[in-house]
């Protein structure tokens, strides 16, 4: 196999100024040794993981006390403890040196633009937070927000957390069954909401949705409502608008001390595989997980200007409000990200001077396709960094965005997950760019990949896994008494071992390879095959606009199956299916070739932008689909059933 070439390397920058050499010398100065490399730092932070995350602690200006000990551990990694006699609220960390600089800049779809100061920011939170209190929300309690990305939410969301209760929130695109599935489970008492969004130049009325979600989740005792689409009129009994509701007298800031372990958020599982689960996390240990994901691994620093490209049904949105506490500008975009065009998130880009901007695989691979060249019409010589995840990023998406995005950027692909709140894998400054492959194992994650048989693999497909225990694993799913809904969810596959359930590549070189979802790995003649593979060869097709594969059982065996949706002008002609098919042959293998390509008008996608390929399987396979209200866009799995081509 010929060694690849890197897209970029350390001296492309300048590797002696960036926060991770930073870390390294100081690791070296605390404990002595000596950290020549990346893989020395990375081992040192597995092999004491007490030292490494108490350092990361003073390091990253987590604000708080630590106490006495570090870390606890186990026999099981579930057991283990980081910092058990430590006191702090996150939400001083958020809000630290709270002066004239801006903290979140707002921008929406129809064009308004906001600014808000860490000062304001945090006057704003401590009038919700006595509001919050006086409604009767103690420590414990679970708020909700059926919200759009808008700094409204970052303020309920740090207010909640204030006082010890709990934050969960849903994105306003989403139908009724889809937050009562997710916030019924909860007994929230307090929701916030807006009265509307704006995508893709339409104008959305949220407030029906609002009325029909308290009708079935009776805990629900108020509903702050702010104007955003509309004017907020007309309110019902049980909501009162959001002004109205923050208490202008409010005194002085003053979190609730708490444990590291204490709650903070309540995530929610995609719901494409049955209900959506809830997956408690902690203040302290995601935020210490944030900050050195943030700081010593993507080198965000004080004073810089951050946009993730998120909604609030994904996790990337407490990805980017973690830089508060990191001392970043938070730059916020409500909309749709590719309107009117392709060129929105770049003119952003430009004019707020981002430094690093983050986007799933899928906005880079639409933006190559749609033969857009950024640094052809946009200055961005500010930015330093992109980041991409939500799926796997092809080499033709590395080379599209060092070609006609920025040479000299450093491109960060991540992959983590819900379940952590966090990256197992990800980006390094001072190591080289591959194109295709994630870099390196973050500090602190002893990650690896393993065989079925649980042997430790290298340049062959498996399951990434992860050995150690580390702050931001889920403190518990809710309503799993026993604990056996976590157990089953990450540690059935291997003793004691996380398994993420992502069919990776580890290289030589120590970099991953992520090939897709194990749980949607192929498996014609029973060799296992990831998605990513096939729909690396579409994405160089630019008569395919989309496509979903999945494994349809026929005749004692399981085949591919491949469904495209196509360009306005495009028919899935006898010489398009001749040029799909040549193309995966060539540059993946004769197992990859579809046995049938089918066209369709829509590929479903779950809330946070990921395509249901287990959703389209149970289809194929005439099987129940698991939980339909997990998905975006459920009338697209229509345009699976009945097709008479399975059926030869």
């Amino acid at each position: 196999m010929n060694e690849p070439t890197a897209l970029w390397t350390p001296e492309d920058a300048s590797a002696g100024d960036t926060l991770m050499h930073d870390f390294a010398r100081l690791a070296e100065q605390t404990t002595g040794q000596t950290f020549p490399q990346y893989a020395d730092l990375h081992r040192w932070s597995v092999e004491q993981p007490g030292k490494f995350w108490s350092l990361a602690w003073s390091f990253c200006g987590l604000q708080g006390k630590p106490g006495d000990v570090d870390y606890v551990g186990d026999q099981s990694i579930r057991n283990c403890r980081f910092f058990p006699e430590a006191r702090l609220n996150v939400v001083d960390s958020f809000l630290k040196n709270a002066d004239d600089r801006e903290a979140i800049v707002f921008i929406g779809e129809d064009g308004r633009r906001s600014v808000c100061t860490r000062a304001e920011l945090k006057v704003e939170v401590a009038e919700l937070a006595e509001a919050i209190r006086r409604q009767g929300i103690e420590k414990d309690d679970h708020v909700v927000g059926f919200v759009p990305n808008m700094p409204q939410t970052v303020a309920a969301m740090l207010a909640t957390v204030s006082l010890g209760a709990v934050w969960s929130s849903c994105a306003p695109e989403s139908g009724v069954d889809v937050v009562v599935d997710r916030f019924g489970q909860l007994d929230p008492k307090l929701m916030f909401a807006a009265d509307g969004y704006h995508y893709a130049g339409k104008t959305f009325d949220t407030l029906p949705t609002v009325q029909a979600v308290c009708e079935r989740i009776p805990s629900i005792e108020k509903v702050v409502v702010w104007p955003y689409a509309h004017d907020a009129g007309n309110l019902s009994d049980r909501t009162v608008a959001y002004d109205a509701f923050r208490i202008s007298d409010a005194p002085e800031l003053d979190a609730e001390s708490v444990g590291f372990s204490h709650p903070m958020y309540v995530m929610f599982s995609s719901g494409t595989t049955g209900k959506p689960k809830c997956i408690e996390h902690s203040g302290g240990g995601t935020l210490l997980r944030l900050m050195v994901e943030q700081q010593i691994h993507s080198d965000v620093r004080p004073g810089d200007r951050l946009l993730y490209y998120s909604t609030c049904n994904w996790m990337m949105w407490n990805w980017q409000v973690a830089a508060l506490a990191s001392e970043a500008t938070i730059v916020i975009y409500d909309g749709n990200p590719m309107f009117p065009d392709v060129s929105r998130l770049f003119q952003i880009a430009e004019s707020e001077r981002l430094n690093q901007l983050g986007v799933s695989a899928k906005f880079i691979d639409a933006v190559a396709k749609a033969g857009y060249r950024p640094a052809e019409h946009h200055d961005l010589s500010n930015l330093r960094t992109v980041f991409s995840t939500g799926s796997p990023l092809s080499p033709d998406g590395f080379h599209h965005v060092y070609d006609d995005w920025a040479s000299d950027i450093y491109l960060a692909s991540i992959c983590g997950g819900t379940d952590i709140l966090g990256a197992f894998i990800g980006g390094c400054p001072t190591l080289p760019v591959y194109p295709g492959e994630i870099t390196c194992a973050l500090l602190g994650m002893d990650v690896s990949v393993f065989n079925s048989d649980g042997d430790e693999i290298a340049d062959s497909p498996g399951e990434l896994v992860c050995r150690n225990a580390h702050p931001s694993m889920p403190t518990r799913f809710l309503g799993d008494e026993d604990g056996q809904r976590y157990h089953s969810a990450y540690f059935d596959k291997f003793d004691n071992v996380w398994c993420q359930g992502d069919f990776t590549i580890r290289t030589g070189r120590n970099s991953f390879v992520v090939l897709g979802r194990s749980d949607a790995t192929l498996n014609p003649g029973g060799v296992r095959i990831g998605t990513a593979e096939i729909y690396r060869q579409l994405d160089r097709i630019d008569a395919v606009t989309d496509s979903v594969v999945v494994g349809q059982q026929f005749d004692s065996d399981t085949r591919v199956v491949l469904f495209v949706v196509l360009a306005d002008d495009q028919n899935l002609d006898d010489d398009l299916v001749k040029r799909i098919k040549i193309d995966i042959r060539k540059n993946a293998s004769p197992r990859h070739v579809p046995a049938k390509i089918i066209a369709v008008p829509d590929v479903p996608r779950t809330k946070s932008g990921k395509i249901a390929e287990l959703a389209v399987r149970d289809v194929v396979n005439q099987q129940p689909v698991r939980n339909i209200s997990g998905l975006a866009n459920p009338d697209a799995l229509d345009h699976f059933k009945n097709q008479p081509e399975l059926d030869t």
